[in-house]
């Protein structure tokens, strides 16, 4: 019996691009959130692995759903996320659709439109966002904007790594469209430098991007607990300062990912403009003088 965790990549919640389970996030949480994640993180490294064939990633997708769903104890990780849920009496919905954007990175090479890509990450990052918002107790009413948040996050690790995806997986996400529009060729992320041609498609959607995680700014505002809110200014900044970097830089030639102090000026600058905006929207209003 193969078990998935052997097949891990070696990166951790400590190795991504946004906070995971965080000193921020309240202890009570960070259990199951970090069962979701070794959960989610393992079937990603199955759907990415080097030299799996395609039956035999799909045959560990469905082994993982079919545990995680309580047919079997064989995979720590999908028994993990089943039993932190059950004490929480929430349902593995998210999990669940995590696993469709898998299916689909192990059989879907390339995507022909931004919808095509929007509905990817419909699998991929919303379902994390929501996951996040129902362990916090936040109403559905909020989805919208933490669905946008997380699908420009996931397009902005796309055009971070897209050189790597190409080349390691020949996987491409940049639509074929936006490819075909800027007279851009998929072979040319095989390059070590961008064309003008491709930098045009890639600075595009960085910009494209940049809209989408606008519709999300009213996140923190929306949630009510102060730790998640918090913890959302923080992925906030860093996607906009990574998708500020996309609009400029090359990707295949330049930095687009953020260093570790990087990484904490935003952390605490997101934090600080949390508890600022928190305050102001605490302000009582002052009541008329005596008389006006």
């Amino acid at each position: 019996m193969t078990i998935a965790s052997e097949l891990r990549s070696g990166k951790t919640h400590r190795d991504e691009n946004f906070p995971v389970a965080s000193w921020i996030i309240h202890p009570k949480h960070r259990a199951l959130i970090l069962a979701f994640y070794n959960f989610v993180r393992t079937a990603d490294d199955i759907a990415d692995h080097a030299t799996l064939g395609a039956p035999e990633k799909l045959a560990l997708l469905d082994l993982l759903e079919s545990e995680l769903l309580g047919k079997g104890d064989t995979q720590p990780e999908a028994v993990n996320l089943r039993r932190a849920l059950a004490e929480r009496s929430m349902p593995p919905r998210h999990a669940l659709d995590v696993l469709i954007a898998f299916r689909m990175d192990v059989t879907k090479l390339r995507y022909e439109n931004w919808d095509e890509v929007i509905h990817y990450c419909r699998y991929s990052a919303m379902p994390v966002g929501r996951f996040m918002l129902d362990v916090h107790g936040e109403s559905t009413s909020t989805w919208a904007a933490s669905d946008a948040l997380c699908a420009g996050l996931q397009i902005n690790n796309h055009l971070q790594d897209c050189g790597k995806d190409f080349r390691d997986l020949n996987r491409v996400y940049l639509p074929r469209d936006a490819l075909a529009s800027a007279g851009a060729s998929v072979e040319e992320l095989g390059q070590a430098r961008s064309s003008p041609a491709l930098l045009r498609c890639l600075h595009a959607l960085a910009l494209r991007t940049e809209a989408l995680l606008d519709e999300s700014k009213s996140l923190g505002a929306e949630v009510r607990d102060f730790r998640l809110g918090c913890e959302i200014s923080v992925i906030q900044a860093f996607a906009d300062k990574i998708v500020g970097l996309l609009k400029v830089r090359d990707p295949l030639s330049e930095r687009v990912h953020l260093g570790a102090v990087e990484l904490l000026t935003h952390s605490l600058g997101g934090i600080a403009g949390e508890i600022g905006r928190r305050a102001v929207g605490r302000r009582p209003v002052s009541k008329p003088a005596a008389g006006a």
